[in-house]
């Protein structure tokens, strides 16, 4: 990219080694000044370590903005409306929080009269495709700078060596230290690279971070009751909470009971297959929770209609596109179906596993035990029509069979 005209860049940075060398990289190199955005979305105290890390370095402007509402309230909670899930597996932890971070670094950079905004994310991954078209969603001139599409600093070696050269403090290797590149928010956390790049090779115990193993999780379950209104769980219990609050609350109980743990190999957006781990307990409670509530508030038509919907709204959040107009027009048709989804779930948690115990819905379930049982339904339900029902289904099929005898 050509520096020319940039004299302030808004930079999403972690506080890690990478994003604290691209500091110092583009005030080099692009010889401007750079400001730091960091946003809190419940990925724990590394939040306040990055802002000290910032002014150390000398960034006048440091912006940290507390996220966590935001966050779960206009994506998380809409993404679990249409029980989102890429391949068959992934709840989408890391993806869903890269637009929100994006917005506000098109609104930081606009507050601020920068000239554009730069990343960390590699020239392999699917996060620089996901900023980039958040950021162009919003800010169609925005400039974007991504270093690792630019320098030469391909391997931690170089980037050791870079830091100590412009004085950029680098922890040693710890013993314990983690040796996967991890990604953390409120709704998850992804381990990715180092002894995980063998898909053959499983995850060492000591990796996981939010949750116990399922082996040693209460022998005893654990029964919990969500509440739902209009799609959203507003309740875990008798406690009514915010969406954040739901979703701390459920880490914390599915993290307990060993919930929520997944190893997947998936398929990124540019082109290679990937092996990832991810802790995802609160929502793998909320996403069985929803479907359950569903099963007994939703029509037929429309429940089916959804799951096939499923899949490209999953593949639009994965691969960038939550600003695209194809998927606020899913949104808006997913959004429609839920203003009957109201009622409550009882789950039984139990050493890694979630099961629906219960569900209700006092006034909108359309489970009709009269027409359901095989008890005595007293004349609800006539038999013998499924007779002719049976027939006139079957009548393609036997006009097909037919002409294959001749």
């Amino acid at each position: 990219m050509k520096s020319e005209g940039i004299k302030k860049v808004v930079l999403a940075y972690s506080g890690g080694l990478d994003t604290s060398i691209i500091l110092k990289w583009l005030e080099e190199n692009y010889q401007c000044e750079v400001i730091t955005f960091t946003a809190d979305i419940g990925q724990g105290e590394e939040v306040a370590v990055a802002a000290e890390k910032a002014k150390a370095l000398g960034v006048k402007q440091v912006f940290v903005e507390a996220l966590k509402d935001e966050f779960a309230w206009e994506y998380v909670f809409p993404m679990f409306r249409a029980n989102a899930v890429y391949e068959g597996e992934y709840l989408l932890g890391t993806s869903i929080a890269r637009p929100l971070i994006a917005k506000h670094l098109v609104e930081v950079a606009a507050k601020t009269g920068a000239d554009a905004i730069a990343h960390g994310a590699t020239g392999k991954g699917n996060d620089q495709v996901r900023f980039e078209l958040g950021a162009y969603a919003l800010a169609p001139d925005i400039r974007v700078i991504a270093p690792w599409r630019e320098w030469n600093l391909n391997s931690r070696e170089k980037l050791v060596d870079y830091a100590k050269s412009h004085g950029i403090p680098v922890e040693a290797r710890r013993g314990n230290e983690s040796p996967y590149s991890m990604d953390a928010n409120l709704l998850h956390i992804s381990y990715e690279g180092g002894p995980l790049e063998d898909p053959w090779v499983p995850p060492s115990e000591d990796m996981w971070r939010r949750t116990v193993s399922p082996e040693k999780a209460p022998d005893k379950p654990r029964y919990i009751d969500l509440t739902f209104s209009q799609g959203d769980a507003i309740a875990v219990g008798d406690d009514i909470m915010t969406p954040s609050e739901i979703l701390e609350s459920l880490n914390r109980i599915g993290g307990e009971n060993g919930i929520g743990r997944l190893d997947i190999v998936e398929n990124r957006y540019v082109g290679m297959k990937s092996r990832g781990c991810y802790e995802t307990p609160g929502g793998t409670i909320l996403f069985k929770a929803h479907r359950a509530i569903e099963s007994i508030t939703l029509d037929r038509e429309i429940a089916h209609m959804k799951d096939e919907l499923m899949p490209r709204y999953a593949g639009l959040i994965y691969n960038g596109y939550w600003f695209s107009p194809e998927r606020k027009m899913l949104q808006e048709m997913i959004d429609s179906s839920q203003a009957n989804v109201n009622g409550t779930v009882r789950l039984k948690l139990y050493k890694g596993c979630v099961a629906v115990v219960g569900r209700k819905s006092e006034s909108d379930s359309l489970f009709n035990a009269a027409l359901a049982t095989f008890e005595d339904d007293a004349g609800a339900y006539d038999q013998k029509d499924a007779e002719g029902f049976i027939k006139l289904n079957a009548l393609r099929l036997r006009i097909a069979s037919r002409m294959r005898r001749r």
